[in-house]
């Protein structure tokens, strides 16, 4: 268990990486459905971003089905692998970022409204890092759920 995490902040990683709701006042119904209110909601969120523990709130889609997406990979020196994902993860078009024991060592999807903005993003990723972003077409789909059952004992 991770003693830096409030219990509302546990039950708000718990509770809500599936089914946000979706309504004009989502954390107002969040903070109901946790028996607290929206400021301690608001206030829980801010400080898992600040702590690193949350990246964004948004929702994920199926590729294809609106915008443009792509998966994406990068031949990053082992000494700047912290500071590239770093400056990627600050994209909002990124959702996460990740590691790979390979030559092509750091992954990631990037999604945007279109292909032109899709285009925009990656060279601006390359512009920012100074390396190459290698596209990788999706020749199937796989659904994957990316939401984490947590324990908290």
């Amino acid at each position: 268990m991770d003693n830096n995490l409030t219990p509302i902040q546990r039950r708000l990683i718990d509770r809500f990486q599936h089914d946000f709701p979706l309504v004009s006042e989502p954390f107002a119904r969040i903070a109901a459905d946790l028996g607290s209110t929206e400021t301690a909601v608001m206030d829980a969120l801010t400080d898992l971003k600040a702590k690193g523990y949350l990246a964004r709130i948004g929702a994920t889609y199926a590729t294809g089905r609106i915008g443009a997406s792509t998966l994406a990979a990068m031949e990053v020196p082992e000494t700047e692998l912290e500071k590239v994902a770093a400056k990627i993860s600050h994209f909002t078009e990124i959702n996460h970022n990740y590691e790979r024991e390979d030559k092509l060592n750091l992954w990631f999807v990037v999604t945007a409204a279109d292909q032109a903005q899709l285009q925009a993003t990656i060279q601006n990723i390359e512009h920012e890092t100074g390396l190459t972003v290698h596209q990788m077409p999706m020749v199937e789909h796989y659904r994957l759920d990316l939401g984490f059952a947590l324990q908290w004992n």
